[in-house]
């Protein structure tokens, strides 16, 4: 109980003291557990932490979805709108796999220009496939563990959605295999050939139509595992 006092008249009056009611109490919740979790943080604070969810990579998306098409044939048709970019490095290399021959059909340039030209036009199409003609940084990168093929990367990229047994993903499989022997030949052939014959340059212009070809063979493996 609370009691104010009132003084009556300018002194030595009597006091009266009176008791006051109580402030009005809220009745307690009947629910106490349902207060919101977040009632004490700002929105930024909690917009912070809504973001800081993390988001499923493909990987797991697709593992996710094992039984539910849905969120599986919206990751394939994703692929398939990508197929331009994943492809690109492929287009890159058959370029590259032209101009050499180019090179050697039109007699551009003496036999040292061919040779030193030629073969940095093969190894940069080769895109790192082939060990030999690998660099020292790429060969240790290879040696950590790191995958530094970019037509293997491409197909791994192309079939992450297949299965290990699927045949298309085995059939291009098997094109990659082709396709990096291929110039790992040419190179071979390269590297022990007199530029300044033209048997030579023939043999060299032979394997590179070869490599092209395989080439196109991997393309279009990828292009099946793409669904394109």
């Amino acid at each position: 109980m609370v009691f104010s006092a009132a003084a009556v008249g300018c002194s030595g009056g009597a006091i009266r003291f009176s008791a006051a009611s109580p402030p009005p109490r809220l009745p307690p919740s009947s629910h106490p557990e349902s207060l919101p979790i977040l009632s004490g943080i700002t929105r930024r604070a909690a917009l912070l932490l809504l973001l800081s969810v993390p988001v499923l990579p493909a990987s797991s998306a697709a593992a996710i979805s094992i039984g539910i098409p849905g969120p599986k044939q919206w990751l394939k048709e994703q692929k398939r709108k990508a197929a331009k970019f994943i492809l690109a490095p492929i287009e890159a290399s058959r370029q590259s796999l032209h101009d050499a021959f180019d090179m050697l059909a039109l007699d551009l340039g003496t036999p040292v220009d061919y040779h030193g030209e030629v073969r940095k036009l093969l190894n940069s199409a080769s895109r790192d496939c082939v060990s030999q003609d690998r660099s020292s940084l790429v060969t240790f990168q290879a040696s950590t563990g790191v995958e530094v093929c970019t037509f293997s990367l491409i197909l791994n990229n192309a079939s992450s959605l297949l299965d290990n047994e699927d045949p298309v993903k085995l059939e291009a499989e098997v094109k990659l295999r082709e396709l990096i022997r291929s110039f790992s030949s040419v190179g071979s052939v390269m590297d022990n050939c007199d530029f300044e014959l033209i048997d030579d340059r023939q043999k060299v212009k032979d394997g590179l139509m070869k490599t092209i070809s395989a080439l196109d063979k991997f393309e279009q493996g990828i292009k099946d595992c793409l669904g394109a």
